[in-house]
């Protein structure tokens, strides 16, 4: 099994953020952080970089049940969705997969939450 789930799309790179932010709700999460990797490497590197940007999604409902079984998993929220530019009109959309992350916490009652996370991230990238 992958850490990741991903899709590269044919659209220009806000279409492909704007499809992504959209196919999120749909499955209940909401973004509560967003960081432009392009725009920090220029201002703290001086570098031009592609478009990158991660974006922190997170279902409140999930993230809930999560912390009700292991109060630090904290530290392994929100899950992270990537997308990223590659070239005209290529822009690969990368979901974590939290069975892989869980994994570490060996905690049954949170790898249950871990799959229903999983299976709707992995819905996300499949309907964009």
């Amino acid at each position: 099994m992958s850490y990741h789930h991903s899709k590269t799309l044919n659209n220009t790179f806000n279409e492909a953020v704007a499809k992504v932010k959209s196919a999120l709700e749909t499955q209940g999460f909401g973004i509560i952080t967003e960081i432009d990797l392009t725009s920090k490497f220029k201002e703290k590197l001086g570098v031009d970089f592609r478009n990158y940007k991660i974006l922190g999604a997170c279902n409140p409902k999930l993230a809930y049940q999560a912390i009700q079984q292991e109060a630090n998993i904290g530290v392994m929220l929100p899950c992270n969705i990537l997308v990223q530019e590659h070239g005209a009109g290529q822009v690969e959309v990368t979901a974590i997969n939290p069975m892989e992350t869980m994994a570490a916490v060996n905690n049954q009652n949170l790898e249950i939450i871990a799959q229903e996370v999983s299976d709707k991230l992995r819905s996300v990238i499949t309907a964009l």
